[in-house]
């Protein structure tokens, strides 16, 4: 390995052991504390909301989805193209290998803090979108619920798990789960914003 790559290599494993070790005496100093949350009632409240909405709601606007009018279509095409995970992924990622390629012991004190923040603020969404569209691509296939698209040749409640196929891939949505992360992250940033 010649100088530079090896230095390159050097700095980006210290940027990585300098952000480990402030955050763990951030730990240290300020645990986390949760609140108890009842996980069983809102397992079986989600299940319920679910099989609901699978049987009623989303027959319903699939069978109407010829029918819906010229704006509405334009702003759920909008809202399909704000929920893709790209997004959120490619500059969180991108920002992370800026931040390993700065020398950070060549920053001011806030310098440093100013880059350590927004690399953990870009592992955050990185890991939020990333392994919640990790987790849903899974069920998706194991469920292997057509896609909207597909209702008129297989039908509404058509399953076919783990066929592998990405016309069974409807079910659950990668766009709500990409939203559901962001505005997780963004309830975690904004916390008094709750009600928004």
């Amino acid at each position: 390995m010649s100088a530079a790559p090896l230095a390159l290599y050097r700095r980006s494993l210290g940027n990585f052991r300098d952000t480990m070790s402030i955050v763990m005496r951030r730990f240290a100093v300020r645990p986390a504390r949760y609140p108890r949350i009842l996980w069983s009632v809102w397992l079986i409240a989600w299940a319920l909301l679910t099989v609901a909405i699978f049987l009623r709601l989303d027959a319903g606007a699939g069978e109407m989805r010829g029918e819906w009018l010229p704006g509405f279509v334009r702003f759920t095409d909008f809202f399909t193209q704000f929920g893709l995970g790209g997004w959120y992924l490619i500059p969180s990622a991108l920002c992370l290998v800026a931040a390993n390629l700065t020398d950070w012991r060549g920053l001011s004190r806030q310098g440093r803090m100013l880059v350590y923040n927004w690399t953990c603020f870009a592992f955050l969404v990185l890991c939020a979108v990333g392994l919640s569209g990790l987790a849903v691509n899974l069920l998706k296939y194991g469920i292997g619920r057509a896609r909207p698209l597909y209702f008129d040749s297989f039908g509404v409640l058509s399953l076919h798990p783990f066929a592998m196929d990405a016309r069974f891939a409807g079910f659950p949505s990668g766009h709500a789960t990409t939203m559901g992360a962001v505005f997780g992250i963004l309830l975690l940033l904004f916390p008094r914003r709750w009600y928004v």
